[in-house]
């Protein structure tokens, strides 16, 4: 694919400035904590971290852009920003991936800023089902509804669409999704729970507007 030759040039210009290492050391099979430790001077282990995050950094990047040639240019940056600030990089209990997600994060808050656009996220019909799921009265198994919830999801505030994007596309946990949206693992539980009910409060809402029309739609046929 020409996205993956264009990342594979990306990575190499990441690690032009980092010294070659003369022993084998088998990068795969190693956690974040010592990866990120060996990042900080040998290029082999960042390019290990590259090729470990790069899928997930673009598709969460893409899935807040909407756009396959902006969400490749702010990859590429993410990765150009990981490796400036990596030996300044403090393990504080997460992940290591929150940090680059925080990084992310930040570049497509910045992008959307610049471009004054509206941020939409393109979620799909997994996210309802997993909605479903986690709030099972949200609304009742008919394409229909799902319909109803999906625009209600867009209808959120940005904040909102990225917490239910992280947690269920990407799978963090609040305490990841509190890094990288800078709040406590506390406030994210919070904002989750009114973003459930606000979805709930709009279904119904929706339902209730549905049912006044009814009546109205049949007095027009007869």
């Amino acid at each position: 694919m020409l996205y993956r030759v264009k990342w594979q040039k990306t990575k190499e210009a990441c690690l032009l400035n980092f010294n070659r290492k003369s022993k084998q050391i088998n990068y795969k099979d190693m956690d974040d904590s010592k990866l990120v430790q060996l990042a900080k001077s040998d290029k082999e282990a960042f390019g290990e971290i590259y090729e470990r995050y790069l899928t997930k950094i673009y598709n969460y990047i893409y899935y807040r852009t909407g756009n396959q040639q902006d969400a490749e240019d702010l990859t590429a940056k993410v990765f150009y920003r990981a490796l400036s600030h990596i030996e300044n990089y403090v393990d504080k209990g997460v992940p290591f991936q929150a940090w680059l997600y925080r990084i992310a994060h930040n570049l497509v808050a910045n992008f959307h800023r610049d471009k004054g656009r509206r941020k939409i996220i393109p979620l799909d019909d997994y996210v309802v089902h997993t909605l479903k799921s986690d709030a099972p009265d949200i609304l009742a198994e008919t394409s229909e509804q799902t319909g109803h919830l999906m625009e209600a999801i867009q209808r959120l505030p940005a904040d909102r669409q990225q917490l239910i994007l992280l947690k269920f596309i990407e799978q963090k946990s609040n305490a990841e999704i509190g890094v990288i949206m800078d709040r406590t693992e506390g406030a994210i539980k919070s904002l989750y729970h009114r973003t459930l009910l606000s979805l709930r409060d709009e279904i119904e809402l929706q339902q209730l507007t549905l049912k006044s029309d009814q009546p109205n739609n049949r007095e027009k046929q007869g």
